[in-house]
């Protein structure tokens, strides 16, 4: 009898943090295009309250609630230049650490990491920081590891200090 195997025992840390640091470096980039190319057809992205960083976005207000038909319109959004949020695109630099495999959801890896971003942009005397931990949940396809969801859990208190969060965190 054949036993099923474990996904987390066919991925190594190593690779988890590969694509994670991968991820990071796209999306410093602004190549948005490519890293939609991470995600699994059907992936979401969540940005969690505060008081429900577990919450089901069915049942609770979120900050982003995308599947991954919003998530290619958000990319369109924040590429063109009539987006005046995003325009010209903010410059960040994300800082991802303590990376962990914590468990599996089926045939899912789940994955816990923490981030710091520093996001610049143009007539701003400071950057803004975002700080918290990512939630993923990877899946093994033919083309690679993929992510099918990712959390962003911000550790600030409120948003209203650090301006509107634009980008993707």
């Amino acid at each position: 009898m054949n036993k099923p195997l474990d996904p987390a025992s066919t991925v190594t840390r190593a690779e988890v943090e590969d694509l994670l640091y991968h991820e990071a470096d796209l999306l410093d980039a602004w190549r948005l295009d490519d890293w939609l190319g991470l995600l699994t057809d059907d992936a979401s992205y969540y940005v969690p309250p505060n008081d429900k960083p577990d919450g089901d976005h069915r049942f609770t207000l979120f900050t982003v609630a995308d599947d991954i038909v919003r998530l290619r319109e958000r990319i369109i959004r924040l590429k063109d230049p009539n987006c005046h949020a995003e325009y010209p695109p903010s410059h960040t630099r994300r800082l991802i650490t303590n990376v962990r495999i914590t468990g599996t959801e089926g045939d899912l890896v789940l994955v816990a990491a923490n981030f710091a971003i520093f996001r610049h942009r143009r007539n701003e005397q400071a950057p803004r920081q975002f700080v918290g931990r990512y939630r993923y949940k990877l899946k093994q396809t033919d083309s690679g590891l993929k992510i099918h969801e990712r959390r962003a859990i911000l550790d600030a208190e409120e948003l209203g200090a650090m301006g509107a969060v634009s980008f993707l965190l």
